[in-house]
């Protein structure tokens, strides 16, 4: 794959070379080391050395401390929204006497979202001027005139009888789905919420079954409620993995710790096999090559809401425990973080607001490949969404300028060297593309994949899951036969 680096030195001057990997300079320190070749141009020679000149030393003495935090959050600041514990009992108190709003579970992941942080700068559900720019522009224009991107509208919906019983309240209390106090939404504003036009713009099709929408959209209410949001504790689920949920303080606390002087996120929501692990490790390999001395991997999968033939948070965190386990990537340079946000599969709009959320993460590089966030059409049998056209939004995404963009190379089984490579098109006949859909039904039916798809841990928790699946199924017919 033919890539770019593109180095912006000034709002009106750039240059382009043309190595392996696409690097967009951004605000904080950097060594890169592009090849020289760049497109002709005569002043091209006293360009480059004018770029060369603009980027600092990447090397830092041995009496100074690495900082990790290479890149601001969003507006400047991380957004904490959890209301300090020595208020918390006041807070809580004058919640209960607010009209109520409940939150369904999905909801509860988005106020989990912006509590951290992860949707900086905005600091509660969007108001009618938030979700409009977010919603035609896939960004938000500060007050201070800058801009910061904002793909998917974060919003709250109410039915017309929590409308009515709101009333003239300028504050309501939110309850969560088994019944408690959540927290608050100060200074409301409660508009239309258009599901046509929101659907429209978000997925760019109205088609039925779109997972995301048949879930949450289509059974809301027909009215947006935004305001500031204030939480009463920390959201946790009590499920086993709430050690994995770091916040984005957390993470850039964790990077700092460890005096990483570049961090690289990779978005998942499939369990790990070995090409997403070459990716991994390639990537690095290549941030060692530009004179980063210890960059770190953040594998941050997805732990919010996911359709129901995507194998569950649980078993795919028992997964990714396991590659690190046998080796295949490395712990001493890995983190493995719990990324909270719900699942839009909403393809080049969705995959903003990932790489946003790792933006205030503290995460410089982020890696996107083939169809990110994309899945089938659901009522065609082909693509949502070109699979090339997530990267190049991410490459051109207003707000994500100070974000640096790794499109991967594609990796498959390569059936002579029996292991997963890198695609190579001159021998196309000796690779096999292995995709999700035969993964699973590898692993449904007892079969094992090619020796050198998956680590053989990570594959035995895959073979477990759907047996499992087996099970339950064998056994529901079992009772509807009895009965």
């Amino acid at each position: 794959m033919s890539l770019s680096i593109r180095l912006h030195i000034s709002s009106n001057l750039s240059l382009n070379f043309h190595p392996q990997t696409t690097i967009r300079r951004t605000n904080h320190s950097t060594s890169i080391r592009p090849r020289p070749i760049y497109h002709s141009n005569p002043l091209a020679p006293a360009l480059l050395r004018r770029a060369m000149s603009a980027i600092p030393s990447h090397k830092s003495s041995s009496s100074s401390t690495i900082k990790s935090s290479l890149i601001e959050p969003d507006g400047g600041a991380l957004v904490d929204r959890v209301v300090p514990e020595s208020e918390r009992a006041a807070k809580a108190l004058e919640a209960e006497s607010m009209p109520k709003v409940g939150l369904t579970q999905i909801d509860l992941e988005w106020v989990h979202v912006i509590s951290e942080g992860w949707a900086s700068p905005l600091k509660g559900f969007m108001r009618e001027d938030e979700y409009l720019q977010s919603l035609h522009f896939n960004c938000i224009r500060m007050k201070d005139g800058t801009i910061v991107n904002m793909s998917l509208p974060i919003v709250l919906a109410i039915d017309d009888e929590a409308k009515e019983r709101i009333g003239a309240s300028q504050d309501v209390g939110l309850v969560g789905p088994t019944g408690d106090l959540v927290g608050i939404l100060r200074s409301i504003e409660i508009y239309k919420h258009n599901k046509e036009e929101r659907v429209a713009r978000t997925w760019g099709t109205t088609a039925p079954g779109l997972p995301y929408v048949e879930e949450v959209i289509t059974p809301a209410g027909n009215w947006l409620i935004g305001g500031d949001l204030e939480v009463l504790k920390p959201i946790k689920y009590n499920d086993g993995l709430d050690h994995y949920r770091l916040s984005p303080q957390q993470l850039r606390k964790e990077f700092d710790k460890r005096q990483a002087d570049a961090v690289f996120a990779f978005q998942l929501r499939n369990p790990v096999h070995n090409g997403h692990a070459l990716l991994m490790n390639d990537t690095r390999r290549r941030l060692l090559e530009m004179g980063y001395k210890n960059p770190i991997l953040l594998l941050h999968p997805l732990g919010g809401y996911t359709k129901a033939d995507d194998v569950p948070l649980d078993v795919r965190m028992e997964q990714h425990s396991k590659v690190l386990e046998d080796g295949v990537l490395d712990p001493e340079t890995t983190i493995v973080a719990i990324f909270p946000s719900p699942m839009h599969y909403a393809g080049p709009t969705e995959v903003q607001w990932h790489a946003k959320g790792r933006i205030n993460a503290g995460a410089n590089f982020y890696i996107v490949g083939r169809d990110p966030a994309g899945m089938g059409h659901p009522t065609e049998k082909r693509d949502l969404y070109d699979p090339d056209h997530g990267k190049k939004v991410l490459s051109m995404a207003p707000g994500l300028e100070k974000l640096n963009i790794l499109p991967f190379r594609v990796a498959a089984y390569d059936t002579v060297g029996k292991k997963m490579a890198f695609f190579d098109p001159s021998r196309a006949k000796d690779f096999l593309f292995i995709s999700g859909t035969k993964m699973r039904t590898y692993a449904r039916n007892g079969e094992n994949p090619p020796d050198g798809f998956m680590c053989p841990q990570g594959w035995s928790v895959l073979v477990r899951y759907y047996e499992s699946l087996q099970a339950e199924d064998t056994t529901q017919q079992s009772a509807v036969v009895s009965a």
